[in-house]
């Protein structure tokens, strides 16, 4: 946490650049977090800089409690959850669950594969995809965050300011909600 004290202490000081490094640190997660939850690139830009906005006007409200990283990723998921709010949009809702709260299929087909599986599995890939975008905002997030970015179920819980167990509750919902419709495509296919 010395980069964040070191980087934290910098934007307080206006030294120079240092906004540009704490923005250039954390960019891609807060773009990350808030594409999945509104799927609109104009409207992801908008509230990306406003996350930032926040960012800089709260910085001095850090405590050092978590990593930077967690409470720029939390103020971005909350302005994307008020946005989705002020559309009118649930964050949580959708079928199966509570209200507790490259797309190129060919991209892996090596030589000499069986092309007829290879076919399949891209097909299968893309209804993946599509299941996973058509979650709601808060269980895509939760989803990518924790298999796409890798981030422990600890931090997206500090993210997303749900306890431990919860996210715990809806990866594996999320995950079992998937698994019934993949199987329920194969068998289609089949």
């Amino acid at each position: 946490m010395s980069d964040d004290h070191t980087l934290v202490e910098d934007v307080l000081r206006n030294r120079p650049g240092g906004f540009n490094r704490l923005v250039d640190a954390h960019k891609g997660l807060v773009w990350h977090i808030l594409q999945r939850m509104v799927r609109n690139p104009d409207d992801t830009q908008d509230l990306c800089q406003e996350s930032f906005l926040r960012v800089y006007r709260k910085l001095d409200q850090f405590r050092f409690d978590c990593a930077l990283s967690s409470w720029v990723g939390r103020i971005a998921f909350t302005v994307g959850a008020r946005f989705l709010e002020k559309k009118s949009l649930p964050l949580a809702q959708g079928p199966g669950f509570e209200s507790e709260n490259d797309n190129d299929p060919f991209a892996h087909i090596s030589d000499g594969a069986d092309l007829e599986g290879e076919f399949a599995e891209a097909d299968l890939m893309q209804h993946a995809q599509r299941l996973i975008e058509q979650l709601p905002p808060l269980q895509r997030t939760v989803l990518t965050l924790y298999h796409a970015d890798e981030l422990s179920i600890g931090e997206i819980a500090r993210i997303t300011e749900r306890p431990e167990g919860t996210i715990k509750n809806l990866l594996f919902r999320i995950r079992l909600r998937l698994r019934e419709a993949m199987l329920e495509a194969v068998g289609e296919a089949a």
